[in-house]
Formats: C-alpha cells, structure tokens, sequence
C-alpha cells in the first residue's frame, strides 16, 4: 500500500483497511493541530493509478484468508474532494472487494455542506456508513480562536444533512480547547451543541498542547492556560450531566483522556455521574490514568 506520511485514523478503524486518496487536510489551520504539518503531506489529491493498484493489492488479500469488510479513506478531510472522484473509488472498490460492508471517511461541517443531499444520498448508495467529524467545541468564540474554520450552526446543519442521508455521524469534541477562562463556557456550549446534533456516536478528547503549533506558543507565552485534569472532568461532567441524547455511544477514552469512560447515553447517565462525581470529590490521582500512558 502506497502509504505517504503519518497515517491518522479513528479508534474504531483498527481493523479497516486505510487508502489513502487524499493527503493531508485542506484546511490545516486549526491551532491545535499538527497532524499533517510535514511537507510530504501538502493537501493534494493522490493520483487514480496509485489509488487503484492499492485497491487492486488489497483485492488479492483475500487469497490469503484475509477479508476486507471495512474500509477508511484517508487523509484528514476527505470528504472535501470532488463528487465524482469518490464516487470512482467507491465504485472500485465495490467492484474489486466486494466483501467491503462499510466505508467511513473523515469530514467536516465544510466538507459536508459542500455536498448536496443527493449526493450524500449517493456516497451512501455507494457504501459511505460513517462520517468522523471534528467539532471540537460547540462555543463561537474557541471556534473562531483555534481558526477552526467552520461555526457551530453549521456543524448542526451538516449533522442534519447526514442524518437525512442515512450516514452515521461520529463527533469529536476536545476538553480543555478554551483554556482555564472559558472553560465552563466551552463546556456548557459544547453540551447544547452535541444535543442539537444528537449524533450516534460521540468521542470527547483531551487538548495536548502540541510544540510547534500556534496553541503551544501561546501557552510558552502565557496566553493561554490549559486546565488542569480536574478541570478537564469538570467539564466532561458538565457535557454528560447536560446530555439529552436519543441513543449515543459516548466514549472519553482516547490516549489522552485522564479517565477512560465507554457509555451507552442516556442508559449510563447516572452511573457515569455518580462516577464523576466521586473523582472529582476525591480528588485523589491513582484514580487517573498515569501521565507516562497518555498521549497523542
């Protein structure tokens, strides 16, 4: 497989076979962020020979007993590229590995909303089940801060856009993104924001200030404070205790979380409260994950 640079993928693509059709992310300036800052990975389409010898490659697997039932398209946001390039490789590979049940991708509200719901509709014809979505927070201010891109009421939109689709909608949001001073704000918008969206799954990471990006060098200069972990739970508490989801699979258990939860919403509700609120009343550190196994 032509893989170029860091290969990133969601926790639950373990075992998905990963083609890269597109590099880097075609945004790439959110503050916080330095997955695809290598110039190897410069946003740019792949080009259609390489993508189809890996498809081809990866057709030839299941000679030796290995069978292909999902399948992640990488990289960052790829979603954004043209209508009929996805729709090229997602024919492929129905038509080269026919084992494959689900194909899922990385996208954003602007990658979304690009798309019509016809041809959200036809991806999921086509195979596309699940769309990794990145909101980060559901407060204007930290989304315009962290140059994310995009605004909370189009992140709303494009939920609703996936949704009449048929497509599932995996949300990440990041505890800690406003720092110490707007903390319980951050958190308290980022509940309304993932009731608005009601997603099937929803992925709460921790921020890791990362050197070389914008959000490092303001922390090195006092400009910004990230919260400390019991700030951090404070406001997981705050998103779960506001929660009002219809059915969600809620999960903090990222590498970078300091208290791996794994939820079904709003079943584990009260479990997970009555959780949070005894750490946060102990306030005792054997009951985090050691520092030395967190991590991007």
């Amino acid at each position: 497989m032509d893989h170029i640079g860091q290969i990133f993928r969601p926790p639950s693509e373990a075992e998905s076979l990963l083609l890269q059709i597109s590099l880097g992310c075609s945004h790439n300036k959110c503050t916080y962020c330095a997955m695809y800052d290598h110039p190897d990975q410069a946003f740019r389409i792949k080009k259609w020979d390489t993508i189809a010898a890996d498809i081809d490659e990866a057709a030839t697997w299941s000679a030796r007993g290995v069978v292909v039932r999902r399948v992640f398209l990488c990289d960052g946001d790829a979603l954004i590229l043209p209508q009929d390039f996805l729709e090229k490789v997602m024919l492929t590979l129905r038509e080269k590995i026919p084992t494959v049940r689900r194909v899922g991708i990385y996208g954003d509200a602007r990658s979304i909303l690009r798309k019509t719901p016809a041809q959200l509709q036809r991806l999921k014809e086509l195979g596309l089940g699940i769309v990794y979505h990145g909101v980060e927070s559901g407060d204007e201010e930290v989304l315009s801060q962290v140059q994310k891109g995009s605004s909370a009421a189009q992140a709303v939109e494009s939920a609703q856009l996936l949704k009449e689709a048929g497509i599932r909608h995996s949300v990440m949001v990041m505890l800690g993104l406003a720092g110490i001073q707007g903390s319980h704000r951050h958190a308290e918008a980022t509940a309304k924001i993932l009731n608005a969206m009601d997603p099937p799954f929803v992925g709460a990471l921790t921020t890791t200030l990362v050197p070389g990006t914008p959000l490092f060098e303001q922390a090195q200069n006092g400009d910004f404070q990230l919260p400390d972990p019991w700030g951090m739970l404070e406001e997981l508490r705050i998103i779960i205790g506001n929660s009002n989801f219809t059915r969600c699979r809620f999960h903090s258990n990222h590498a970078s979380n300091h208290l791996p939860l794994s939820l079904n919403l709003p079943t584990d509700k009260e479990k997970a409260m009555g959780m949070l609120n005894q750490v946060l009343d102990r306030r005792d550190e054997s009951d985090l994950k050691p520092e030395f196994l967190r991590g991007l």
